[in-house]
C-alpha cells in the first residue's frame, strides 16, 4: 500500500508528469530538464527527488552531470502508472509544447547548458 501511495503522490503534480513524458523516449541531464521549464535548478531537483523516491526514474551521475531516466520497467504498479500517464497525457498541447522544446534542448551541448544555467547550479 505504501509503496502504491508513493506512486500516486508522485504523479500528482503537473511538473512531475510532464518531467516523466520528457524520459519517456531518453536518458536526460538535469540541465536538459532544467532548460525545458520555467522553474528554477533547485524547483526541478526537488521534483525529481520526489520522482526517485517513488522509484519512477533513477539517476546515474557522469562527471559534473545527472543523467535521469524512467526506471523500475518490471514493476507491473510502474508499468502501469507510466502507461496510463503517457496514454492519458500523449495529445496534450504543453507536453507537444514541451517536446518542441526539448528538441531545441537537445542540439546544445551540456557543457553550454550548464554556462547558460550557472547562476543555477544545475548540475551540482
Amino acid at each position: 500500500m505504501e509503496f502504491f501511495l508513493e506512486i500516486t503522490k508522485a504523479l500528482a503534480d503537473e511538473t512531475r508528469l510532464r518531467i516523466l513524458m520528457l524520459l519517456k523516449e531518453q536518458e536526460l541531464c538535469a540541465c536538459q530538464i532544467i532548460e525545458c521549464f520555467n522553474l528554477s535548478g533547485a524547483t526541478i531537483s526537488k521534483h525529481l527527488s520526489i520522482l526517485k523516491r517513488a522509484k519512477l526514474i533513477s539517476s546515474r551521475k557522469d562527471g559534473r552531470w545527472v543523467y535521469y531516466k524512467l526506471d523500475n520497467l518490471k514493476n507491473e504498479i510502474i508499468i502501469s502508472s507510466l502507461q496510463l500517464v503517457q496514454k492519458s497525457l500523449k495529445n496534450q498541447v504543453l507536453i507537444e509544447e514541451d517536446e518542441k522544446k526539448l528538441t531545441e534542448v537537445l542540439k546544445i551541448d551540456a557543457s553550454e547548458l550548464c554556462r547558460i544555467q550557472n547562476e543555477k547550479n544545475c548540475c551540482n
